[in-house]
């Protein structure tokens, strides 16, 4: 169980992420300050400089976040459940009850979200940030498989695409008129991928551009 402490410093490096986004998309990333997260979050500037170096590690820390939540949950999953439906299910849980995951969002939501995201100072951090932790990642494929991560290809292939793939339905939702939900997009990625990316053209009933119908 998780001690007091541990949740405390929890509660507030979630404070702080929420804070920076929800001033981000407010603002604009340029018209924020490590300042201005800090008094929204409640804390010092100083407090805020111990768990982030900057406002754009704050921004992309929510996605690290998610790989490793990802990666505890692919280590809880039922031993002899599949390891693609562990994978699965272990990658939507961050997701899950994530706001409006099940609904399409409004313009209000992703016109902000995609200034933010393509940022590129933006774009750079969370890249960073994306490859220090898809090695927690593929440390839980490698227990889950009997592989080594150091050795075998296999852990650190898989945990590279899954996050890849997450990825590519984010930026999809985005984009796409009319606006999905995101929840079934991610997992529309994740089914698609364990089939082995199947040629649309070649399929009985292809998904029109990838989404769910």
């Amino acid at each position: 169980m998780t001690g007091l402490r541990e949740r405390k410093k929890q509660a507030t490096r979630d404070a702080l992420m929420t804070a920076a986004l929800q001033l981000a998309l407010e603002r604009g990333l340029e018209n924020v300050r490590v300042e201005d997260i800090a008094e929204a979050a409640g804390v010092s500037p100083r407090t805020f400089n111990n768990y982030f170096s900057s406002k754009y590690e704050a921004l992309a820390a929510r996605h690290t976040d998610r790989i490793r939540r990802s990666a505890q949950v692919l280590r809880d999953r039922p031993p002899g459940e599949p390891l693609w439906e562990a994978l699965t299910r272990a990658l939507l849980a961050p997701w899950e009850g994530a706001g409006r995951t099940m609904l399409p969002p409004g313009p209000e939501v992703r016109e902000p979200l995609r200034l933010l995201t393509s940022a590129p100072a933006m774009e750079g951090e969370s890249l960073r940030l994306l490859f220090s932790a898809d090695g927690e990642l593929a440390a839980a494929v490698a227990e889950r498989t009997g592989t080594d991560p150091e050795r075998d290809f296999y852990p650190q292939l898989v945990a590279t695409t899954v996050i890849g793939a997450t990825q590519a339905a984010v930026r999809y939702w985005l984009s796409v008129e009319p606006a999905v939900p995101l929840l079934p997009l991610i997992e529309e990625a994740l089914r698609q991928l364990a089939a082995g990316l199947p040629d649309p053209s070649t399929q009985p009933d292809p998904m029109r551009r990838g989404v769910p119908q």
